[in-house]
């Protein structure tokens, strides 16, 4: 956490006109969080990508994330990054470390701005919008158009607090060249230019001792992989055996097409943006049926489209896997803010009743492991199985230790079919061999018409009952290998704390604040169907606390349709921004009183 300010004589700042302290204005021992804000299309990512990945190789551990406004250029956008001597997932309110790099972004992050946020940034864009004395003016175009112009700000500022945070210039200098790698030899040299001027802007702050930063490096995060949502859930669909996606673009799942575009020909996947969402999930289908394993990846707008598709592979029993990342609606909504208002909408949706699986992923881990375990067990069970993320899990950033692509054998499960094969052969656990075309003397027949054994038209009301129930008695096999809830804390608990997909590691640290001993938190990586322990957990508690990204608590609604189980408390946030550390650890504090 950061400590509190000394403020002792004056001396005259060689950066600029502004009198400073000559005692550090603020000391970091653990932790420092570093806001960047700006307009979109001036490169802000850009600084954090070579930010945070400079910061890995040094030995810290880095989390990051972005809140932007739907708009190309203009607009105000931010993104924070946590620098600590701890692993770190979650963010938080408290701003250490504010870079401004055009009018107005002071005032954009205002409430969040306290007396020991330290400001750096050029006196024409702060000073106007900050009227307090942890100002340190940085001349950044300046120095950016001596090297070659404005776009060149961007490796002045990310030098200047990888400099700060004592992340080795050579090492700064080596990735630079990586990351501009595809550039020519010219850029590559300004960059490397515009660097050092940033890095000797930092030498000077550290020798005046205005900033300490004390951080510890650890040597075994250096090896470690920085890696956010979209890389997690892609690299498990390819883990899963995926190798097929079809999409039409929709933020912010359409990231995790482009990052499967980009490595297809790697993997041998094939890509396919569809004309429109109906195209894309009947495809996945299709892909299926050849004998592939597809992916539909879309948002809760594009999902609206496939839900017909979604009754078709229920009724033929094909197997799928939906990806859905979640983002406020309804309608266009706040396109790319964050919310898990998706819950109800996958559970219900499509017509007539038949078996599904959702899964939520809290983790950047779980993103992976997930996304592989839904191909397995789509193809195992012939259902359709979603994983349900949004766009704050998918955009965040942070270092974890190792992912295992071989944690899941990938067994493909149809069959050589025999001549008299029948597609949907009534069997005592619902299941049937699923054969595909080609593949055996069999013909592989679905309908999506109700259907005989062999896949053909039917309007026998006494074959139609055995077939319904036939497709519902795969719950039942389901239940035999959910994916369990986690429970973090004490298990003899007084309140326990639920929560659902990326809201992870926000209860997790929130929690931690409180130290409260009686107190532990129950996370549900699968949401559906509930396991079978469920209940034992929350009767176990004397009060239950549930904390959901939407306005009507839709986990605790298939709590209570699941269980019969009422929660006490609701903590609901839908303003499109996920919950921070502090935010939640007082509304939590609260709920307990």
């Amino acid at each position: 956490m950061a400590a509190g300010i000394v403020v002792t004589k004056h001396t005259k700042d060689s950066l600029g006109e502004k009198e400073m302290t000559d005692q550090p204005l603020l000391q970091f021992k653990e932790d420092i969080s570093i806001v960047l804000c700006g307009e979109a299309g001036q490169g802000i990512q850009t600084v954090e990508h070579m930010l945070t990945q400079t910061l890995k190789l040094s030995g810290y551990h880095v989390f990051s994330t972005e809140e932007y406004m739907s708009r190309i250029r203009g607009g105000r956008n931010s993104t924070l990054v946590r620098v600590s001597s701890n692993r770190v997932s979650a963010p938080v309110d408290r701003i250490d470390l504010l870079i401004p790099f055009s009018s107005g972004g002071v005032r954009h992050v205002q409430r969040k701005i306290s007396s020991e946020t330290i400001l750096l940034g050029e006196k024409k864009i702060v000073e106007n919008e900050y009227q307090g004395d942890k100002f340190i003016p940085v001349p950044f175009s300046e120095m950016a158009s001596e090297v070659g112009g404005p776009i060149y700000t961007n490796a002045v500022a990310a030098a200047l607090l990888a400099g700060l945070l004592g992340v080795d210039q050579e090492v700064f200098n080596r990735y630079l060249r990586h990351y501009f790698s595809g550039k020519n030899e010219n850029t590559i040299q300004r960059n490397l230019e515009a660097a050092k001027r940033g890095y000797a802007v930092s030498e000077d702050l550290l020798k005046s001792g205005r900033l300490q930063i004390e951080l510890k490096k650890r040597d075994e995060v250096k090896n470690e992989i920085l890696i956010d949502g979209v890389e997690a859930l892609a690299m498990g669909a390819i883990a899963g055996g995926c190798n097929f996606l079809s999409f039409y673009p929709m933020s912010p799942s359409t990231a995790v097409a482009v990052y499967l575009a980009q490595v297809s020909k790697e993997f041998g996947i094939i890509v396919e943006q569809a004309e429109d969402e109906i195209s894309a999930i009947n495809m996945a289908i299709g892909a299926w049926y050849a004998g592939a394993r597809g992916l539909a990846s879309t948002s809760g707008g594009g999902f609206a489209l496939m839900v017909e598709g979604l009754s078709l592979a229920g009724m033929i029993e094909s197997p799928l896997v939906i990806h859905i990342g979640q983002r406020p609606g309804p309608a266009t909504g706040l396109p790319t803010r964050t919310e898990q208002g998706e819950l109800l909408f996958a559970l219900h949706s499509g017509h007539g009743e038949f078996p599904r699986i959702l899964l939520a992923p809290g983790t950047i881990e779980d993103c992976f492991y997930l996304a592989q375990k839904a191909f397995d067990l789509a193809d195992r069970y012939q259902v359709p199985v979603f994983i349900l993320t949004d766009q704050y899990l998918l955009e965040s950033h942070y270092n974890i230790p190792s992912i295992d692509p071989a944690r899941i054998r990938i067994e493909k499960q149809f069959v050589e079919t025999k001549k008299g094969y029948k597609r949907y052969q009534l069997t005592e656990t619902g299941l049937s061999p699923r054969g595909i075309p080609g593949f055996g003397e069999g013909l592989v027949v679905i309908d999506s018409d109700e259907h005989d054994e062999e896949g053909h038209i039917t309007e026998d009301l006494d074959l139609r009952e055995k077939m319904v129930n036939k497709r519902l008695k795969k719950l039942d096999l389901i239940r035999e290998e959910m994916v369990p809830p986690e429970l973090i804390g004490p298990d003899h608990y007084k309140t326990l704390i639920l929560g659902w997909g990326s809201t992870y590691h926000l209860i997790r640290e929130a929690i931690g604040r409180l130290e409260m001993e009686d107190v532990a938190f129950l996370h549900f990586k699968q949401v559906y169907p509930l396991h079978p322990d469920t209940m034992g957990y929350l009767k176990k508690a004397k009060k239950t606390v549930i904390v959901e990204n939407n306005g009507t608590a839709q986990f605790g609604q298939v709590l209570r349709r699941q269980t019969g189980f009422n929660v006490d408390r609701e903590i609901l946030k839908y303003n499109g921004l996920p919950f921070s550390v502090e935010e939640l650890a007082d509304l939590l504090k609260s709920a307990f009183h």
